[in-house]
């Protein structure tokens, strides 16, 4: 009889769900996915449930295979040298390979005051509290919006559209990602909405308070509602854990997504680092990468080399309320083009690859493989920074669709 394979994937997200799923290829590996939510969380319509146009909660088993284990609780620590990992409720749990796909969080604010009175909005739990602060704030309340990158911007037209009196704060450029084209449409869209928009290195934000914004210019805006979408930081679990990292607290791997020290641990989705230059954070990126760590897992079990990193983001999509979203073309070093798709067929597309997401997972549980990873050159500039031996600096980052 062939030899079993334990497999934990740690993080029930976009990688980490697609990982667990794929891994079911083989019928001798066991998998167990832990997550601490019972649900799957459909991070890309956040705003959408903030704004009461939406829900972000999808049963695990619409998009699990039923061969994967999955237990409701958090790791407290990696012990790589005794393969297991500690769960927060106590006991432990071994493998043979460890699937690193803890995702991504809110960042610390590092202004004054906004970890007190401004309200982050990167997990289920911050929307959860989000949203009821703003059913009992008066419909005329002014709502502040600090950051100007996908979740800033889909929250604040979001919330226009139901009629709030919303003020997006960009702390520097709308949209840093988007070709000036595509950011003139959405702040074209932004203006129909009603949203005031405040744009500018003046308007970085230096003081929340609990009724108010400061600027750097010197201007006090007033807020009864401050939402927070400035910047994403990962989970510690890695660096508790001895395991080496980026500057942000991401896992270094090489271009396998092997961690650089214990090739029994593969990470993937926004806490991979390979080879110090990680993908943009976004499901974009999390589910192809799920897929290739899940493949190094196979590779390693079947006494194969595993196939290095090529992978290339070709847009950002952004919904701007229910009837307009731009889809944002770029080219293969992920740089915005002149190209893209706004209004009304906008939202269609967004709205499409927001189905599409769940559709690829659910697609891969049924039938593990099915998830086609493009045979792409991969991001031209991240080569050419691989060839030249650059290790990109890390820092908080937006993360996006």
């Amino acid at each position: 009889m062939a030899e079993n394979t334990d497999v934990v994937v740690i993080g029930g997200g976009y990688a980490g769900v697609m990982a667990a799923n794929r891994l079911t290829l083989r019928d001798d590996v066991t998998v167990t996915l832990i997550n601490p939510r019972p649900d799957f969380v459909h991070r890309i319509r956040l705003h959408q449930l903030v704004g009461g146009t939406g829900d972000a909660v999808v049963g695990f088993r619409e998009v699990l295979s039923e061969r994967v284990r999955l237990t409701v609780d958090s790791v407290a620590r990696i012990d790589p040298a005794g393969r297991s990992v500690e769960l927060a409720s106590g006991g432990t749990v071994g493998y043979d390979y460890l699937i690193y796909a803890v995702g991504s969080g809110s960042a610390d604010p590092g202004v004054p005051g906004a970890a007190e009175f401004a309200h982050p909005l990167a997990d289920l739990e911050e929307a959860e509290r989000l949203r009821p602060v703003l059913d009992n704030a008066p419909a005329t309340a002014p709502v502040t919006v600090v950051g100007a990158g996908p979740t800033g911007i889909e929250t604040a037209a979001e919330l226009a559209e139901a009629g709030r009196a919303v003020t997006l704060v960009c702390g520097g450029v709308l949209g840093p990602y988007l070709h000036t084209k595509g950011r003139r449409s959405v702040a074209t869209r932004l203006a129909r909405l009603g949203v005031t928009v405040l744009d500018g290195s003046g308007t970085k934000v230096t003081a929340v308070t609990r009724d108010a914004v400061r600027l750097a210019d010197g201007r006090e805006l007033p807020s009864r509602v401050t939402v927070w979408t400035v910047g994403f930081g990962v989970p510690d679990l890695a660096a508790r854990s001895g395991l080496s990292t980026d500057a942000l607290g991401r896992l270094l791997t090489d271009e396998t997504l092997t961690s650089v020290d214990d090739e029994r641990v593969v990470a993937a989705g926004d806490s991979a680092a390979p080879s110090g230059l990680p993908l943009r954070m976004s499901c974009q990126a999390a589910m192809p990468l799920g897929a290739r760590a899940a493949d190094t897992v196979l590779s390693r079990i079947a006494g194969e080399r595993p196939a290095d990193l090529k992978q290339s983001l070709v847009a950002q999509c952004i919904s701007l309320g229910r009837n307009d979203g731009i889809f944002q073309f770029a080219n293969r070093s992920d740089v915005a083009v002149g190209f893209h798709i706004d209004g009304g067929l906008g939202a269609k597309v967004k709205e499409a690859v927001c189905k599409g997401v769940l559709k690829h997972l659910a697609d891969e549980a049924g039938k593990p493989g099915n998830y086609r990873l493009h045979r792409v050159p991969g991001d031209t500039r991240r080569r050419q920074l691989l060839r030249a031996g650059h290790r990109e600096a890390s820092k908080p980052a937006e993360r996006t669709a």
